[in-house]
């Protein structure tokens, strides 16, 4: 897989430089992983970047190979003015909705922040249930850079809690697919059954099909 980071840091800040040309002050950026996994909590992350910072490379972390990523982790960190990691939990996925539970895991992550951002950027078509003044951007993590920052974040955060998540449960290899709904997942469930980090609303159509 190669890098597709091409899009210019000038047009990743074009979305903030118009926002403090508002008057509107500290902008985070949000964004969520793990929407789409059968398996495993979904992450967010909220960045806040001082204006113009330089990150080489930085775009929608799924654009991204995951070296790249691993190596702007800690770069986003230490340059950011304040970052922000959260969880929701399966429980909480089963009880809500992924959409909320994602959601909500982005409202934690928010709540994080110091200094508190007075807009938040969320990666998406809806804000519903963020509770500081929040504007969605759709493909957001591919236009601000913030919320590519954010993107960033929250991968890596769950990639590896995933490889964590996989030697207590080998036999899934969650390593490899990280949870998503892979040939290769789907036969180890077949063999082994759920298992209790697995999400029974997503395996409905697949024991439907059975």
């Amino acid at each position: 897989m190669k890098d597709r980071s091409d899009k210019s840091s000038a047009d990743l800040w074009e979305m903030e430089r118009a926002l403090h040309q508002e008057g509107v002050g500290l902008v985070c950026g949000v964004d969520e992983a793990g929407r789409g996994p059968l398996a495993g909590p979904v992450c967010a992350a909220a960045v806040i970047l001082r204006s113009g910072v330089e990150l080489p490379g930085l775009n929608d972390s799924k654009k991204l190979t995951e070296k790249k990523r691993e190596a702007l982790f800690p770069l986003i960190q230490e340059k950011a003015m304040a970052y922000g990691i959260a969880f929701a939990t399966v429980e909480e996925i089963e009880r809500m909705n992924i959409l909320a539970a994602a959601l909500l895991a982005m409202d934690r992550a928010i709540a994080q922040l110091d200094p508190a951002p007075e807009l938040a950027l969320i990666d998406g078509n809806t804000t519903k249930g963020i509770s500081v003044p929040a504007r969605s951007v759709v493909g957001g993590d591919g236009k601000v850079a913030c919320i590519a920052a954010a993107s960033v974040l929250a991968k890596v955060t769950r990639d590896r809690l995933m490889r964590e998540i996989a030697e207590q449960y080998p036999q899934y290899g969650f390593e490899k697919h990280k949870g998503y709904g892979t040939k290769a997942h789907y036969e180890a469930i077949e063999k082994y059954g759920p298992s209790p980090i697995h999400r029974p609303s997503f395996l409905k159509k697949f024991y439907a099909k059975r």
